[in-house]
């Protein structure tokens, strides 16, 4: 089943995040796809995320659009301008792209390409009501093209540490969807008992919700996010089961896959993020049962 079928069909969907390389060997983003085909029901590519110079997220989803293995691109409105990401978009879906998330883009300071110039030509709710417009056959300009696209798009929550910052957040997201979002993607949820009234108040805004489940690769990560996010909720106790487990990295395999268990009655989907681990993927999908 399309994932569009199962946004419409209201069933639970299982995304997970592959990476593109920095370069031009392409064997390891073929082999992670080929392990997933048929256990998941697509792929998101991000396209240069938190500002590291990668192979484009389009050249990665045309990749995994040839395997098989449906794809889920992201724009992000830092570094191109309005003719560019309107060309892009026409251009995957001439390639076989229909699924578009646009994504709140990292800052350049922490980017490996500190001096470049970011661009911000539209931001995140102009990009979606300009993909919309496309839809409609026009450009930006008003121009007739020659052929209408048609896209699913989604959004993304900004992150949040209190109710305040949340409630900022919907707001935001509330924008995107009513340009023509018709789904929204969560920061990572952790400690799913202390995540459940933001999810709750995520789902007013009336669209599937699909939430981010991030592999804790080691306890210095885990330790890391807790202190550096304090809106992650991760706990004392998912830091000292992660420190006395003898095992840690299966440790976190473990802690993902329950994790995606218990959010399958609570939201729409999942996306799983690894983050360079994308072989880790499979086990995963092991712990869940997927």
């Amino acid at each position: 089943m399309s994932f569009q079928k199962r946004l419409a069909s209201h069933e639970f969907a299982v995304l997970a995040e592959i990476h593109t390389p920095k370069g031009i060997n392409i064997s390891r983003l073929i082999n992670d796809a080929r392990r997933l085909k048929g256990r998941i029901d697509a792929v998101i590519v991000p396209d240069m995320e938190n500002g590291i110079m990668r192979m484009s997220a389009l050249a990665g989803g045309v990749l995994l659009q040839q395997q098989g293995v449906e794809t889920i691109m992201h724009m992000y409105c830092r570094d191109r301008n309005r003719m560019a990401l309107q060309g892009d978009a026409l251009a995957a879906h001439v390639l076989g792209i229909q699924n578009i998330i646009v994504a709140d883009s990292a800052d350049m300071s922490e980017s490996d390409h500190s001096d470049a110039q970011a661009v911000s030509d539209l931001n995140e709710t102009d990009l979606i009501k300009a993909l919309k417009t496309l839809q409609k056959g026009k450009d930006l300009s008003g121009f007739d093209l020659d052929g209408a696209p048609d896209f699913t798009i989604g959004c993304t929550l900004a992150p949040f540490s209190s109710d305040q910052e949340l409630n900022q957040a919907l707001e935001q997201a509330r924008a995107k969807i009513e340009a023509g979002a018709r789904y929204i993607i969560t920061p990572p949820v952790f400690d799913i008992a202390s995540c459940l009234p933001a999810l709750e108040k995520i789902k007013t805004l009336g669209v599937p919700v699909i939430a981010t489940v991030f592999l804790l690769k080691s306890l210095a990560i885990a330790q890391y996010i807790a202190n550096s996010e304090p809106g992650a909720n991760i706990t004392d106790e998912l830091i000292r089961r992660i420190r006395k487990s003898s095992d840690r990295e299966q440790e976190g395999i473990a802690i993902a896959g329950e994790n995606i268990i218990a959010l399958k009655d609570k939201v729409q989907g999942v996306v799983i993020q690894t983050l360079g681990w994308e072989h880790k993927l499979p086990e995963i999908l092991d712990v869940a049962g997927i």
